[in-house]
């Protein structure tokens, strides 16, 4: 029998949680209203989860830790919150975890990695399996803004800087 994965998502807004169900998440938490350890361990009744991802950073880095099970993975790709505080080894070796901060640049090094990349990406937009939502714009000469947007957690979905004049 193929194994269902159940999708958590976390957020800080209910406006994000619509947005969270909407995108497919079995279950949503308001980690600003609710412990989020405390609910995924009633979700998953005390087993924990097998993979975090992780954008938010400072904020949910240690619980997302704590909530993964036995050689669970945790995926830290943004820190909108601040940086994580250090991480000491012996933190992951309790349950054996594994823990990495993925760099786009890593993954397309190369002009020809760049490109099978893109054209993945591109095909599976075409395809419907990937959709973007653009929900903030922001002229280029309001970069500064869009970033502080970020940084306070007031945007959701794709943030895009458009050049001024167009």
């Amino acid at each position: 029998m193929p194994l269902v994965p159940q999708f958590i998502g976390t957020v800080s807004t209910k406006e994000k949680a619509a947005q969270a169900k909407e995108d497919g998440c079995h279950h949503v938490i308001l980690y600003k209203e609710e412990d989020f350890v405390t609910r995924v361990n009633e979700i998953t009744s005390g087993k924990g989860v097998e993979v975090v991802y992780d954008s938010v950073g400072k904020d949910t880095f240690e619980g997302s830790l704590m909530c993964l099970k036995l050689r669970g993975y945790m995926v830290s790709f943004g820190q909108s919150s601040g940086t994580p505080d250090p991480v000491p080894l012996s933190a992951l070796a309790a349950k054996s975890l594994f823990l990495t901060r993925p760099s786009m640049m890593h993954y397309t090094i190369t002009r020809d990695e760049l490109l099978q990349t893109a054209s993945e990406v591109f095909t599976n937009l075409a395809a419907g399996v990937l959709k973007v939502r653009v929900n903030h714009t922001y002229p280029l000469s309001q970069a500064a803004q869009a970033h502080a947007d970020l940084e306070s957690r007031k945007t959701s979905g794709s943030v895009v800087l458009i050049p001024d004049g167009n």
